[in-house]
């Protein structure tokens, strides 16, 4: 019955009935009282409490030629649909409200839930590699333009629907898949492409025209700087090459933010631009950049605590209210290998547990954080996914049997989330 009292407490959407703001008929923010809520369509306040690919399709495994996870709840279920009964019981029993990223469509209006756009990845971006592509051409504008009639146009009624991420975990500049700044990839571009003419640009105006000091930093022989379309050379570090590199990563966020909030509002003016998942925080001139095109920021981290430094500092910047969009831990007492996947492994279940529970705690001392989305649904293969990750990140094993302490331990913090965000701010 404690249970049913508590469900019973939450609105049909999972909004918490003891608070309310605007009734606007769909998902947006507001700020009562210093401190930052989602609203849900009837106007009680939401924190977003979300898990990542809750997916009954699991994860691929290149190595067995199929998904564990897929074949063991086609055999225990039967069929999709009686998955998504038991599926959509168990997280609204465990306090979850919000179906997060990659997840089954099926699940799509049985709860709130957020959509990732894909809009850079589905255009040459590599989440692997992080290569970028020329994303100052015409056709990212169109395929952008493309992409949202395609997935925001037929939810603009949506009332589950809290929101688009637009990307996931873009490359802002050196991190773990390239040490390179986007300035110096894009100056390796044909004389033609259009992300070129802009870098030259940028350091023809950081350099402001003078030939003769470009020359001496890049050791050229330059009349014109025309003659810098067709230079593919490496740039030096020196003060005038970082300032160009800061310039151009300032054009190059003004570019995507711009183009992907004008292609989503133009099909869907009713829901929230979520940000697109920073890997940690990006450098300072893209959430300068940033604050001008999203209603949310979203962050996904992986620290053993909760990186309440890096939050403040961005929500210093852009001022934006702010969710978690990934988070997790794994340990080792699972069986799996965890030797790939983000995060370090933990002993046991119990300190799984337990770092959950300080670490969910402490983001909702934040006035400006809207929720966390756990990253995922279900452990990764043993034998690894696409791109070899084999931790232990599920809520439930990879025969859908749930870690019980987990799931017991999310239920606590779930159903006393607003209350703790309320009275801790």
């Amino acid at each position: 019955m404690a249970a049913v009292k508590r469900l019973n407490y939450y609105d049909c959407y999972g909004g918490w009935r003891g608070l309310k703001g605007s009734e606007t008929g769909f998902f947006h923010v507001e700020e009562m009282d210093g401190v930052w809520w989602l609203v849900d369509p009837d106007g009680y306040v939401f924190i977003s409490k979300g898990v990542n690919h809750v997916d009954h399709r699991g994860d691929f495994c290149p190595a067995l030629g199929y998904s564990p996870y897929e074949r063991n709840v086609t055999a225990k279920y039967g069929d999709v649909e009686a998955w998504v009964e038991v599926t959509v019981k168990r997280l609204k029993e465990w306090g979850f409200n919000t179906v997060g990223s990659w997840s089954s469509p099926e699940l799509f209006g049985r709860m709130p839930y957020t959509l990732i756009l894909d809009i850079l990845a589905s255009f040459g971006f590599s989440w692997l590699t992080g290569k970028v592509p020329d994303i100052f051409s015409e056709e990212f504008e169109r395929h952008a333009r493309k992409r949202a009639i395609e997935f925001c146009s037929q939810r603009k009624k949506d009332p589950y629907l809290i929101g688009y991420f637009t990307d996931n975990e873009l490359r802002w500049g050196p991190d773990w898949r390239s040490p390179n700044h986007l300035l110096d990839d894009f100056m390796k571009l044909p004389a033609g492409s259009p992300g070129k003419r802009v870098a030259v640009d940028t350091v023809r105006e950081v350099f402001g025209d003078d030939v003769a000091l470009l020359d001496e930093v890049l050791g050229t022989g330059f009349d014109s700087f025309d003659r810098l379309l067709d230079y593919t050379g490496k740039l030096p570090d020196h003060l005038l090459i970082a300032e160009a590199r800061s310039r151009f990563l300032s054009r190059y966020a003004e570019r995507y933010f711009s183009v992907c909030h004008d292609a989503v509002k133009r099909a869907d003016p009713n829901h929230m631009i979520l940000g697109c998942r920073f890997a940690v925080a990006p450098p300072r001139e893209v959430l300068e950049t940033v604050k001008d095109y999203v209603d949310v920021v979203s962050i996904n981290n992986y620290s053993l605590t909760a990186p309440t430094g890096i939050l403040r500092h961005v929500y210093e910047v852009t001022g934006k209210p702010m969710m978690v969009t990934e988070f997790s831990f794994k340990a080792m007492d699972s069986g799996l290998p965890n030797t790939k996947g983000a995060g370090i492994p933990l002993k046991t279940q119990r300190e799984r547990a337990e770092h959950c529970k300080r670490y969910i705690d402490t983001l909702l001392t934040l006035p400006f954080i809207l929720g966390y989305h756990w990253f995922q649904y279900m452990d990764q293969p043993k034998e690894g996914r696409f791109d070899g990750e084999n931790s232990n990140f599920g809520l439930v094993k990879i025969d859908d049997e749930p870690y019980r302490l987990l799931v017991e331990t999310f239920k606590q913090i779930n159903f006393n989330a607003e209350k703790t965000h309320l009275s801790k701010t």
